[in-house]
């Protein structure tokens, strides 16, 4: 198995830099690589017992694989599938398809690293890769946002790089296991670190402008596989460090109320769909021993809503209610929404079920709240007017990848039938029902603007700064 995973983790930078070799088959061989992927994801589902390899010495690289990292690596893999599938006829250059290609490898590496220097260089590629396809229109614009996205990334991975090193100073060793007994301080750093990466709290308030000004296929890779690699290790750190738990337990609780907070009264789609990125990470992370498979849910629901969203013909919630939409188009956010909403009979429901049965009783109240903000939330989609009209045409590789989306909801759904319970079903159904008056009778009704200064480019390190305190008090404490 240790061939295999060299071979696994080789393949998709192989390939990456083969396509300048062989242009014709840029579409084809990066689709190749997402199917090795999924079915590398389907082994580590089948192993009995995680499987890890130190390759080196302390200095060297850790690895591990289990089904955490399965569950992620399979998110990453039909995600990446579904933009490919996207843009298969939209012209886009063998460049694209390289770059899709080699951030999709330095994701799966960063979803089975198991020490700190490994974990930092896939995030630092990770980056790099995620700048070049938001750079990819060459517009002004385009190339503001990658750069402040690349900013504030470098400079979250510069506070994790110093922890990492005070951690190797006190423990001569870079394994996450070392983090057990670490200055507060170096558990402070790797914490904002990968706090901003992964899009937690305030600490990823670079997000949503980031995904809602990229273009389509690149929103719905950020939103659906990306920001999931700076989430996965704190997931992974709660799992193996019983005093690491609760830090990341509050994280999650905070950053769904926040993210929900801003998306209830969002007036524009995308911006909205990318606050509740920032929501839905909280829930990964407030019940990390069933994360990946909130994750997954979480990954085909977002790149369909954002794929969706790019067919519409306005960003404006307000516009769309007087521009009714294609029929098929709707049916698809709807399902989409109500997935992501906790609605039976889609993943999205045994994802929350199996999350809420795995909160501590502190975490309950949040969380709940969380739930009832995001039924509002997807109310301003399902509630959108449609109709057939003829001349609103999506691109020809929109439809296969919404599907293989939505398909993956509904087979993802099996994965944990034992939630289909009277009590288990009614409370999500309640909770969809009430958010949907709440938004019908006050929400639509009220015209709020949250303040986003948080959000403006000056601040963002100064926020990063704020959360390095508190962080060092939570840590004392």
């Amino acid at each position: 198995m240790t061939l295999w995973t060299m071979l696994w983790i080789a393949l998709p930078f192989f390939v990456g830099f083969s396509i300048y070799l062989l242009p014709q088959g840029d579409r084809i061989l990066a689709l190749a690589v997402t199917l090795v992927s999924m079915a590398y994801a389907m082994v580590l589902f089948g192993q009995p017992a995680p499987l890890s390899w130190q390759l080196l010495d302390n200095f060297g690289v850790t690895l591990m694989a289990d089904s955490l990292s399965a569950f992620f690596i399979l998110t990453n893999a039909l995600v990446t599938a579904a933009v490919i599938l996207y843009c298969w006829y939209s012209g886009k250059t063998t460049y694209f398809y390289i770059q899709a290609i080699i951030l999709h490898g330095s994701v799966n590496a960063a979803f089975i690293c198991a020490d700190l220097i490994s974990l930092y260089v896939a995030l630092e590629v990770v980056g790099i890769g995620t700048f070049l396809l938001i750079t990819y229109p060459r517009s002004d614009r385009s190339l503001w946002v990658a750069l402040r996205y690349l900013f504030v990334s470098n400079t979250a991975m510069l506070f994790y790089l110093m922890g990492a090193a005070l951690v190797y100073q006190t423990n001569q060793s870079f394994a996450f296991a070392a983090i057990q007994g670490a200055p507060i301080e170096a558990v402070a750093l790797i914490f904002v670190g990968l706090l901003t990466k992964g899009g937690i709290f305030i600490s990823g308030l670079w997000l949503p402008l980031t995904h809602s000004e990229s273009e389509t296929p690149v929103s719905a890779l950020m939103s659906g596989v990306v920001i999931k690699a700076g989430v996965f290790p704190l997931a992974r750190l709660a799992l193996m460090l019983e005093e690491i738990d609760p830090i990341v337990r509050i994280f999650g609780a905070g950053t769904a109320l926040l993210g929900v907070a801003y998306a209830m009264f969002e007036k524009d789609t995308k911006r909205m769909l990318a606050f509740h990125t920032v929501s839905q990470m909280g829930f990964v992370l407030a019940a990390p021993e069933v994360g990946g498979f909130y994750a997954l849910t979480h990954g085909l629901v977002k790149a369909a809503l954002f794929l969706t969203a790019g067919a519409l013909p306005s960003r404006k919630f307000k516009e769309l209610h007087n521009q009714p939409i294609h029929t098929p188009i709707w049916v698809a956010l709807v399902i989409a929404s109500f997935s992501i909403s906790g609605f039976p009979l889609l993943s999205g429901f045994g994802a929350k079920v199996l999350t809420m049965k795995n909160l501590l009783p502190w975490q309950v109240i949040a969380m709940n709240i969380a739930a009832l903000g995001t039924a509002i939330s997807f109310a301003k989609f399902i509630f959108l007017p449609h109709k057939s009209v003829k001349e609103q045409a999506v691109k020809r590789g929109f439809w296969p990848a919404v599907v293989l989306l939505l398909a993956g909801l509904v087979v993802a759904n099996v994965a944990y039938y034992d939630a289909y319970s009277l009590a288990n079903i009614a409370k999500p159904l309640a909770t969809i029902a009430l958010g949907w008056l709440i938004y019908l009778f006050i929400i639509q009704r009220l015209v709020v603007k949250l303040p986003q200064v948080l959000e403006k480019f000056e601040h963002l390190i100064g926020v990063m700064s704020v959360m390095l305190m508190v962080l060092f008090g939570m840590v004392l404490a």
